[in-house]
Parts: structure tokens; C-alpha cells; sequence
């Protein structure tokens, strides 16, 4: 990406202050405080390091980064960290991709309870998965898999989902066997979605029980039981979306497809085409097409529908669940492989990851040990002579002293 070309960070200087303004009363206080992270990244307000071209002599400034996990920015080299460690745990098998949805009224709801709709969007896909895989009917055994929420479309609209990353097979009940999935086929997404929608409702239903929902807006008539049970109703009328992309095919996909994929926000830096007086340009791919559009918003509705997709803070959006949950994850993929026939060993190791899919963004930390090309020569390498302290200035967004940071 061009040194100048815009990033998130120049839409949220320009255009913040504006949204707190007009729209400040809607704005919560953990979206308050991922707008003045991300004012602040790369900027002289968290400090940086200054460099010098070994061959023409010009200095640099790098500015440290914010690290807030809703930085695009940031993410790069947490995606190339997280991805060092998933290499140990792939499996020698075809990897399924598995998407569950949510109609757009429950996104309505989600918006004023994302905590608790999120998770029961977790808990509902997860257990769907393992327990129509563990049915004999179908595959007859323990599916081990990540997930993955993802809450935007490409033009950053609200809509939650849960990706599933599933290896095509899985454990016997006795522990004895694996058992392989057909090749381009894990499980009939058709039972997958009435499961899905049935174990939604109900734990919706559970929640709205324990008061652990708020109505407000367009949600408001569902704050009566009468109005609830309707709701209720209705979508368990509606046919829910689960689908099944095909497999990936080997280990070395997959890490491609996670390296690009985990690490995700609404919006990317490399996707802002312009800042052109009030409006911000972005391309997106129009999935009705497959081609590639751009779009252009008002500043602050693009600073609006960014922040929809701001996370409850500490809420986990990486999950793993069956054979992979946390604290068997270990023991079950080294008994995998040994039914597998592979040696943890023969696995795809580190240095299998294509670097171009996790080049990791600016760094946060001195960096003798890496070679950097001045952009100025072409030719020389910047080498690291000092750290600059942050500079004490006032939010570029709200105009009041620098808060700490959140992130």
C-alpha cells in the first residue's frame, strides 16, 4: 500500500470529532474508546523510533502502533504470531468450511445485546456441528473445529455469522478410529439448519426468560410477551441459512485461507480509496456479481457502521470446540495423527506459511534485526538509532486529553 495512501486512522481524525456530534449520545463508551485508540495509532501521541538510510543518509520516523484488536492496521502481525502457533495443530485431512447465519431481525436484536446473542450464536452453531456429527446417521463422530464470528458485509452493514473451520472426519466414540467424511461432502446442511435454528430460539428464548435482553428501537414491541412470542414465532417459521463451501484441499491452503481470514475487521486499510472533502470511498465485491465496486459515504455514516462492529470488551470472536476445545486440544491432535498415520513431525511445519499471506504491519519495537528499504533511496537499509516517547496531545476525536489506552 502507497506510504500515503488513507487508513482507517485519517478517517477517524477527520471525520470523528463530527460523529460525536451529530450521533454522540448513540456512541457507547467502548466505541468511544476504540475511536480514540485508533485516532491515535502510528501517530507521534503513542511515540515511535527514528531510523536512518544507511546509504543516503535520511532519517525516518516510525510511529508505534495501537494494538486494539478493531485496528486494521495492528492486525497483520497478530495474524503471523497467531498463525505460528496453529501449524502444530493442523490434521493431514481436507479442511470444510461451514457458515451459520442468523435472519436479519435477530441481527436487529444482536445489536442492542451483542454479548449475549453472540454467544448464543457460538453455543448454538457449535453444538449443532458436533452433535449431528456424533449422529451415526450421518458422519458418527467427534468433529473438532475452530470458529470464527465475523458481524459485517462487505459494504459493513450488520450481519453476524460464525465461520467453522472443520476437518473432513473425525474420532470414533472409542477413541480407536478416525472416520473419514466423503471427500467433498461433511455433513447435509439442511439438518444442520433445522438443528441450528431450534437450538437459537430456544436459548433466545432462555435469555428473554432471565431478562438478560434489552428492547429498544425497532426491538421495542419484543419487551411484552405477547410481542416476544410472535417474534418467536415468526422466525421459527423462516427457513435459516447454514452452508458448506467445498474443502480446502491440503494443510498449506488452509493456513493460507486462516492468514487471511482470522484477523479480520469490517474494513481494511488497503479497501479506503479516498478521503474526498465529507466522504470516504472504499471498494467492496458485490457478491451478486463477484466483481469489485466502490462505494462512497458520508464520513460519518462510515464511522457509524464501522463501529457496529465493535466487540463487547474481553468477548472472544476465536473459538474452538469438540477434539479442539482448549484444554484437550493437545492429546486429541497427536491421537488424530496417529490414526492418521502421520508424525507430528511430518506435520506442516513453521516454515510452510506463505509470507506474503501474514507480512507483518509496522512493529511496535525497535527492529535491528530486520532489514528495512529506506523509501526515499530505494537502495539503503533504515537502521534503528532511537526511541521517541509519546508526545502528550489532546484526542484527535474528542478534543480532551489523551486517555489511556484501551486496547
Amino acid at each position: 500500500m502507497p506510504a500515503d495512501a488513507p487508513t482507517l486512522g485519517d478517517v477517524i481524525r477527520r471525520f470523528g470529532a463530527a460523529l460525536l456530534e451529530r450521533r454522540g449520545a448513540a456512541v457507547t463508551p467502548a466505541q468511544r474508546a476504540v475511536l480514540s485508540t485508533l485516532g491515535r495509532c502510528h501517530t507521534a501521541a503513542l511515540g515511535g523510533h527514528l531510523y536512518v538510510c544507511d546509504a543516503c543518509g535520511v532519517e525516518h520516523v516510525a510511529y508505534n502502533s495501537c494494538g486494539n484488536r478493531h485496528c486494521p492496521s495492528c492486525l497483520h502481525h497478530k495474524s503471523a504470531a497467531w498463525l505460528q502457533d496453529r501449524t502444530d495443530e493442523l490434521l493431514p485431512a481436507p479442511y470444510f468450511h461451514v457458515v451459520f447465519t442468523v435472519p436479519e431481525e435477530i441481527a436487529a436484536l444482536a445489536l442492542g445485546n451483542k454479548k449475549a446473542v453472540y454467544s448464543i450464536l457460538f453455543r448454538a452453531a457449535s453444538e449443532t456441528l458436533l452433535e449431528i456429527g456424533a449422529d451415526p446417521k450421518h458422519l458418527g463422530a467427534t468433529l473438532g473445529f475452530l470458529a470464527i464470528l465475523h458481524t459485517w458485509t462487505q459494504t459493513m452493514q450488520h450481519h453476524p455469522h460464525v465461520h467453522c473451520i472443520v476437518p473432513g472426519g473425525g474420532l470414533s466414540p472409542d477413541r480407536s478410529r478416525w472416520i473419514k467424511s466423503r471427500d467433498k461432502f461433511i455433513l447435509p446442511v439442511a439438518v444442520l439448519s433445522c438443528l441450528y435454528r431450534k437450538k437459537f430460539l430456544a436459548y433466545l428464548a432462555e435469555a428473554a426468560r432471565a431478562g438478560a435482553l434489552q428492547f429498544a428501537g425497532v426491538t421495542a414491541p419484543l419487551a411484552t410477551a405477547a410481542g416476544f412470542e410472535a417474534f418467536f414465532q415468526e422466525q421459527q417459521a423462516k427457513a435459516w441459512v447454514v452452508y458448506a463451501k467445498p474443502p480446502f484441499g491440503s494443510p498449506e491452503q488452509v493456513l493460507k485461507y486462516l492468514a487471511r481470514y482470522t484477523h479480520r475487521v469490517a474494513i481494511s486499510d488497503r479497501r479506503i480509496h479516498g478521503i474526498q472533502g465529507d466522504t470516504v470511498t472504499f471498494g467492496y465485491r458485490d457478491n451478486a456479481s463477484g466483481l469489485q465496486r466502490e462505494m462512497t459515504l458520508d464520513g460519518v455514516e462510515f464511522l457509524r457502521r464501522f463501529l457496529l462492529h465493535v466487540l463487547p470488551r474481553g468477548f472472544v470472536r476465536i473459538r474452538y470446540f469438540g477434539l479442539f476445545a482448549n484444554r484437550v486440544r493437545a492429546t486429541n491432535v497427536t491421537r488424530c495423527r496417529e490414526l492418521l498415520a502421520v508424525a507430528a513431525s511430518d506435520a506442516v511445519g513453521v516454515g510452510d506459511v506463505d509470507s506474503a499471506c501474514v507480512a507483518p504491519g509496522p512493529a511496535s519495537q525497535p527492529e535491528d534485526d530486520r532489514r528495512r528499504r529506506c523509501p526515499a533511496c530505494g537502495t539503503g537499509t533504515l537502521l534503528w538509532i532511537a526511541s521517541l516517547a509519546p508526545v502528550p496531545a489532546h484526542d484527535a476525536v474528542t478534543h480532551a486529553p489523551t486517555p489511556p489506552d484501551t486496547s
